[in-house]
């Protein structure tokens, strides 16, 4: 991707249901399970590098002992900071006592992260806010075991401001009004209510503290705490949680927004982001892996117990459709297929660009994450190209003079035919970042250009086109100051930049950090459109819609947003994008093809939230936040709309 955007966090979760000694035994470590964890999220990498938090809990340890250890950090490696943290002890134990590292119950007593129940998680900052304080796993203690609450999660939420109202009722003081903090308090209040009932209830019963406890442990109801919690969360989460006696569960929201896989057996319960973490962490095949179903919650007892729950009631299943297109890895064999399958998709519109002219026209990709989508566009290209050669082998038999010509000058002409491949390079080449402390624009816009290098040599000057793909243009910055410009430099005769996602028109809510409509080209575009058509006042027409549609009730509220793309087609918007991102001085042609819904939905059908491409937001909060949006944007208010 060119504009890089921050996006959704990745959770890791385990529950090892064997005793320590057991993988010490079959393994050869007693450190299996923080082995595993840091497989795990090293294998999510790509879903969080803005911080990184593990916790790990211990069961039935005697009391003055810790039970429950977190470490965290936000330093640029964070995980590896983490880890090198945990490892430490384990090394020096190594060098001094070697023999205690084999002994699983001297371990689990007295050295951290040696315990039966792991949460790992993997942050991106959508707020902009750093500070180890909103770094995940977030922790609420208390000196009732059942009343700690551990929750991380890959979450955003559309009406904080809400809950936050409803715990203020309460009578409680939050110390911040952010999802994470509200989301925590809202779990902490039901589990504590779920501890008094369940106290009362056995205090009748005439069981003593002692034996209550065990009781709370054996009948806490997760699914309740989690029904009653989130029933009024609106956004796409994906949350996991534990309890400081051992309970653990992953909550997935109603239409399925933020993904969540798990896999279960006699040894391990583990849940993550992406599917292939597990396979690679696990040596699982994909068949045994399951998607918690949204609406669900995978809830893991301490007794060892394991379900997936219906909590609250299933909606239309929305699933992220940009996990498909870039954030998730592509290693993913859906994934993967589905990339490939909006490469594909391409094909007859950049032939269509370059008049089929192959032997004038150069293929690449940007680095790195458009590779498996380019791999689709050029089995398109091949397959083109195959219907070509037996056109042209006929054309050549069919030909008048086909017969009296040489035998081998005719086998030259169908070795030529038969051996033509379309060009496909690699043009760009993504530098590492380019620190610079030079302040004025200028003179930044001139280092910014030089984010991204070319391949030099290859391009024949004012003859070859340069077709080059991205898995999406959300901004447009690097395009104009960068990709452009270098690749001009090049002298092409034509520049097409081919998005392998639609055009994005509405901000993200749910945790991609695209929240501010001005930010995203293809709005840019559509208002220059109106300007330029005279049909501005339009906007004034939705600005007053917006306005008025955001003080109804939030389960009543429409996207009026959606109005303002209505006068346009796609091609018209497309075509004011590429004016609008055509740096000055640019000497070749220039043209930007966008891929359609259709072709999105037709690769991806399985993933069918696009809401920042067609505005269709699957929870009434999103409705809410476009219009917002679109108000900032129109009152000069370069502010976050939720």
């Amino acid at each position: 991707m060119s504009d890089f955007i921050k996006h959704e966090c990745g959770i890791a979760l385990l529950r090892l249901l064997k005793p320590i000694s057991y993988y010490r035994e079959k393994y050869g470590t007693a450190l299996y399970g923080i082995n595993k964890l840091y497989l795990l999220m090293k294998k999510q990498r790509n879903r969080g590098q803005d911080g990184a938090g593990v916790v790990n809990i211990k069961f039935d340890v005697e009391p003055g002992t810790r039970y429950i250890s977190r470490y965290r950090s936000v330093s640029q490696n964070a995980l590896e900071e983490i880890f090198q943290k945990i490892n430490s002890r384990f090394a020096d134990l190594e060098k001094k006592t070697p023999e205690k590292l084999t002994d699983a119950d001297w371990l689990k007593n007295n050295v951290a992260f040696t315990g039966e129940l792991f949460l790992g998680h993997l942050r991106y900052s959508t707020y902009g806010k750093n500070g180890i304080e909103y770094c995940h796993p977030f922790l609420r203690q208390n000196n009732w075991m059942t009343r700690n609450l551990v929750v991380a999660g890959n979450f955003n939420l559309t009406n904080t401001e809400e809950l936050f109202d409803q715990l203020v009722e309460l009578g409680q003081h939050p110390k911040e009004k952010a999802d994470t903090v509200t989301v925590m308090e809202k779990i902490g209040h039901f589990l504590d209510e779920e501890n008094q009932q369940l106290f009362k209830k056995y205090h009748k019963e005439g069981l003593s503290n002692a034996e209550i406890t065990l009781k709370i442990i054996e009948h806490m109801d997760v699914p309740k705490i989690l029904k009653d919690a989130s029933k009024k969360f609106d956004g796409g989460y994906a949350m996991a949680g534990l309890l400081g006696h051992g309970d653990a569960f992953v909550l997935r929201d109603p239409n399925g927004i933020r993904p969540a896989f798990y896999y279960c057996d006699d040894e391990i319960a583990v849940v993550a982001s992406e599917r292939p973490a597990i396979q690679t962490s696990f040596n699982v095949p994909i068949e045994k892996i399951k998607e918690i179903k949204p609406g669900h919650a995978l809830i893991i007892k301490k007794n060892g117990k394991i379900s997936e729950q219906e909590v609250l009631e299933p909606k239309e299943k929305k699933s992220c459709s940009f996990e498909r297109i870039y954030f998730s890895r592509g290693n993913d064999a859906d994934i993967y297929k589905e990339r490939k399958s909006l490469g594909f998709a391409l094909c007859p519109a950049v032939l269509k660009s370059v008049d089929s002219d192959l032997h004038n026209t150069v293929f690449s990709f940007i680095p790195n994450t458009a590779e498996v989508a380019f791999i689709g566009l050029m089995q398109g290209i091949s397959g083109y190209l195959d219907g070509w050669r037996t056109t042209e082998i006929r054309k050549l038999f069919a030909s008048k003079d086909a017969s009296s010509r040489p035998l081998a000058e005719v086998m030259d002409k169908v070795h030529e035919i038969v051996s033509f491949r379309a060009r496909q390079e690699k043009i760009a080449i993504k530098d590492a970042k380019l620190r610079t402390f030079i302040t004025s624009d200028a003179n930044r816009d001139d280092m910014v250009a030089h984010v991204y290098d070319t391949t030099y040599g290859i391009i024949r000057r004012d003859i070859d086109n340069l077709v080059v793909l991205d898995d999406s243009i959300v901004r447009g910055t690097t395009l104009k100051r960068s990709i452009i410009r270098i690749f001009d430099r090049l002298g092409p005769k034509k520049i097409v930049i081919v998005s392998s996602a639609p055009q994005i028109r509405f901000p993200d809510c749910y945790g991609i950090d695209m929240a501010r409509m001005g930010d995203l080209i293809a709005f840019r575009a559509v208002v220059e459109l109106l300007k330029s058509k005279y049909k501005e006042s339009l906007l004034e027409e939705v600005l007053k819609k917006a306005i008025a549609e955001n003080e109804k009730p939030t389960a009543e509220i429409r996207n009026v947003v959606k109005e303002i793309y209505k006068p346009f087609t796609a091609h018209e918007i497309s075509e004011k994008i590429t004016g609008l991102l055509i740096p000055a001085n640019t000497k070749a042609e220039v043209q930007i093809i966008y891929q359609s819904i259709e072709g999105l939905h037709a690769s991806c059908p399985n993933h069918t939230g696009d809401w920042y491409f067609t505005g269709d937001y699957p929870t009434p909060g999103g409705n809410k936040v476009a219009n917002r949006s679109f108000i900032n944007y129109m009152q000069g208010k370069n502010v976050r709309a939720y």
